[in-house]
């Protein structure tokens, strides 16, 4: 049974960075992965793309011959593909069982109310893929109390409309620290915790919002989020292993892969590792490694970096004989034990 996350979110909230980097993680661990690109605007994929929407129709193509602009020209190309689906289920059957990243355009009208993008995970979903929904967002969000209850609103809609398990990510959330500090701990955007707390914070950003109308309006807005409770928040720093490990162990767990994937008893111990969880961090570790102690966990990382260049310089037998790198001496310890027991014969 092959998984896949389908990777979707507004402009310039990372997702084809998210698409690079995971795709290098997963071949890091073991875990035999493929991309594929959806996006008809994307011509210059960072990543190796093992099936391109642009082989089927490009943007450039529909804007000239259906005269439409850049946003109607990608609502056009996710029809075409949803009317010629077959050629994308003809290239996922030469994938095999590999785990799928999905990079889907920018576009929000594709996963809030229009159709096509979801008609089409769903055929997919009946190949008897797992699919997990990703939805990316900028946490530069956090930073305005308005961008924040925006935010919330799209990732309500996006998760009805899409129908699939699902996860919100705030990604670059190594760079929260340099937008200035936050009126709350980071605990209260990701859990999604009393909004009402947030609205004195509102009407400070603009007076305008001071309107007795403005003010029904909000709270309209924070009773109708509340009263869905479905709306959290995952954190990712693309470019941190500790991030992506946590991240992706959430993924295993909403797509059903943490309780069986497709190595099964072939797992590396990267890959049982990340299955079981292994020091992944709570938003409180994230609080401390990107907000309250960034600076002194950065110069602890460079300090750690320039050590095992050192190390590499001058290699040691003796030392390569006697210690392990300590994420892969930790993993071996986290291995769940198999109820195996080897006899050997005298």
């Amino acid at each position: 049974m092959p998984f896949a996350q389908l990777v979707i979110g507004p402009p310039g909230s990372g997702k084809s960075t998210y698409c690079d980097g995971m795709h290098q993680f997963l071949s890091a661990i073991g875990r035999k992965c493929s991309v594929v690109n959806l996006d008809p605007a994307n011509d210059h994929t960072s990543y190796p793309c093992a099936l391109d929407i642009r082989d089927l129709v490009t943007l450039e193509e529909i804007m000239a011959n259906e005269e439409l602009g850049p946003n109607g020209g990608v609502l056009y190309a996710l029809e075409e593909l949803e009317h010629n689906v077959e050629w994308l289920q003809s290239g996922l059957d030469g994938l095999g069982e590999d785990y799928v990243l999905f990079d889907c355009p920018g576009q929000v009208e594709l996963f809030t109310h229009h159709s096509s993008l979801r008609n089409v995970f769903f055929r997919i979903q009946k190949l008897g893929y797992r699919l997990v929904a990703l939805h990316l967002v900028d946490s530069y969000c956090l930073t305005l109390p308005s961008l924040y209850i925006s935010t919330l609103l799209l990732s309500l809609r996006s998760m009805l409309q899409m129908d699939l398990p699902h996860l919100n990510v705030l990604t670059k959330i190594d760079k929260i620290a340099s937008y200035g500090p936050l009126p709350f701990d980071l605990e209260f955007y990701t859990e999604v915790q009393d909004l009402s707390d947030i609205v004195p914070h509102l009407l400070k950003e603009n007076p305008i919002m001071r309107h007795p109308k403005f003010e029904g309006l909000n709270n309209a807005v924070i009773e109708l989020v509340e009263d869905f409770g479905l709306v959290g928040f995952e954190t990712l720093a693309v470019e941190d292993k500790k991030s992506m490990m946590t991240l992706l162990h959430s993924i295993d767990r909403a797509g059903g892969y943490a309780f069986g994937g497709a190595e099964g008893a072939n797992d590396t111990v990267w890959q049982v590792a990340v299955r079981d969880g292994m020091r992944t961090m709570n938003v409180r570790d994230v609080q401390e490694r990107w907000i309250d102690r960034k600076d002194e966990f950065d110069e602890m990382e460079k300090r750690q970096l320039e050590e095992e260049a050192k190390a590499i310089e001058a290699p040691s037998l003796t030392d390569d004989a006697e210690e392990e790198d300590s994420d892969v001496e930790e993993m071996r310890r986290h291995v769940p034990h198999n109820g195996i027991k080897v006899v050997r014969r005298p």
